[in-house]
């Protein structure tokens, strides 16, 4: 396998494990914000939407009760103008025609109150005028003032000039000209009811742009809803699948503890097994060697055997000493006391060592600025990690050289574990000393990966997090 190539992988996953999933997003799209956001501006749209709508009818309300009330005073008015030319004349003629001087007077006042109604009347309507009837309603006021003007003079008329003079008065003057000034008021009251039809007209232009808008607003409010209600959809589902998924892996991580369990207590029972019988075998076996030595030194001692006394007690130190060496074995195998003596660095040095010799493969260990001040729990994971991964190096990967780094940062410490052996299939195989591993670096808040192919070499890289001011005192240290 090409250790060049494996360096920069096992860079690559360090890289990894410390930022996370490899090509995950670091910060993952929040989709709360989203339906706050859409939820929020539909709300708002709907608002809006009523709002506009109250306004607008108010605003149509308003200009129809406007033009309405502006068509009645006009049309009331207009209305007083033609009753008082109508009176006007019935007054006049009544004036004309009246004998009797007194009752003459009184159609004289009741004319020229009449003639002040028609004025308050004018200046009413013309404060009501459109530009089309400025023009009609100057000509009917000229008229109606000539109208006036030409009464002046019947009024200096004794009783004998009104009864000789004002049938003709009457015929040439005031019905000929209350003809005319009717047909300009006629043309008014058309251009009264114009006006009406375009102010009806121009509600309606209010109303048909108040509809549009309202189309629009529903449009937009009905899209917005259509998204969000995709993305509502789209959220359930994938929160559906996730959570499936997510009860297939708590399934799967359940079977796989019941056999982890399983496992552990066959493991608990081997090793037992093991220590029992390296017991027997090793350290009884030579007990019982040095008894048989003592015994025959004992002998010795009572014939006065000097010359065999030397070799007996030659036998008995060295049985002695290869009972003590099995015991020390045993117990550096169950917990390396340079683990606490020395530290991290120089227990894997010797686990290094020990591991050569035993099976021949070649271990290389790297560390760079790594501290003796690291908590015990980091140093017996690392170190058993490493221990498992030299195991498994040995029984299944067939491996000549293991390559075994360790570098501290700030704020984690990475291992990498590579080896040049025949590889596997980490999703096919998982054994009880991966999980094992696994276990242990989870445990800690850390991460681990492995990373191997059949005929490529195996890589496993883990992180650790350590406390910022512990790494920091062990860095002043």
């Amino acid at each position: 396998m090409n250790f060049a190539c494996m360096g920069s992988k096992a860079s690559e996953m360090g890289a990894q494990i410390g930022t996370g999933e490899a090509g995950s997003p670091i910060g993952p799209f929040n989709g709360r914000v989203v339906l706050v956001l859409g939820f929020g501006g539909l709300l708002i749209l709907m608002a809006f939407a009523g709002f506009d709508a109250i306004q607008a009818l108010r605003h149509i309300q308003q200009g129809d009760e406007s033009v309405v009330e502006e068509f009645l005073a006009r049309s009331r008015a207009l209305g007083q103008i033609r009753s008082d030319l109508y009176m006007s004349g019935t007054y006049i003629r009544d004036y004309l025609l009246e004998p009797d001087t007194g009752k003459a007077d009184t159609h004289r006042s009741s004319l020229e109150r009449l003639h002040r109604d028609m004025d308050a009347a004018l200046l009413s309507y013309e404060r009501l005028l459109s530009a089309e009837e400025t023009k009609p309603f100057s000509t009917l006021t000229s008229e109606l003032g000539e109208y006036w003007k030409i009464m002046d003079p019947v009024f200096r008329w004794n009783a004998d000039e009104r009864r000789q003079r004002g049938y003709l008065f009457l015929r040439d003057q005031i019905f000929s000209r209350r003809a005319a000034m009717l047909r300009i008021s006629d043309r008014i009251a058309s251009i009264n009811e114009s006006q009406l039809t375009r102010g009806k007209a121009r509600v309606t232009e209010i109303f048909e742009q108040h509809r549009i808008r309202m189309r629009i607003t529903a449009a937009l409010t009905i899209l917005l809803g259509i998204l969000l209600a995709v993305f509502c959809i789209r959220k359930l589902l994938g929160s559906e699948r996730e959570a499936e998924l997510r009860y297939r892996e708590v399934v799967t991580a359940r079977s796989q503890l019941k056999e982890l369990s399983a496992r552990l207590v066959e493991a608990q029972e081997n090793e037992r097994r093991s220590i029992s019988r390296e017991l027997h075998d090793e350290v009884g076996q030579a007990l019982s060697a040095v008894l048989v030595d003592l015994g025959n030194f004992s002998n010795a001692l009572r014939n006065k055997d000097e010359e065999a006394l030397p070799a007996r007690l030659e036998e008995i130190k060295r049985n002695v000493e290869n009972c003590v060496a099995v015991v020390r074995n045993m117990a550096l195998l169950l917990r390396p006391s340079m683990l606490d003596d020395f530290g991290l660095v120089p227990a894997l040095k010797w686990q290094a060592r020990e591991f050569s010799k035993r099976t021949g493969i070649r271990v290389r260990v790297a560390t760079e600025d790594v501290s003796e001040e690291l908590p015990e729990e980091h140093k017996t994971c690392i170190y058993r990690v490493v221990q498992e991964a030299l195991h498994n190096a040995s029984r299944h990967s067939s491996a000549q050289l293991v390559r075994i780094t360790v570098r501290q940062e700030l704020q984690r410490i990475l291992l990498s574990i590579q080896d040049d052996g025949s590889g596997f299939d980490p999703e096919q195989t998982r054994g009880l000393g991966l999980i094992g591993m696994e276990e242990r670096v989870s445990y800690l808040g850390g991460v681990f990966r492995i990373e191997s192919e059949p005929g490529h070499g195996t890589l496993i890289a883990v992180s650790l997090p350590i406390e910022r001011q512990r790494s920091f005192e062990a860095q002043v240290t």
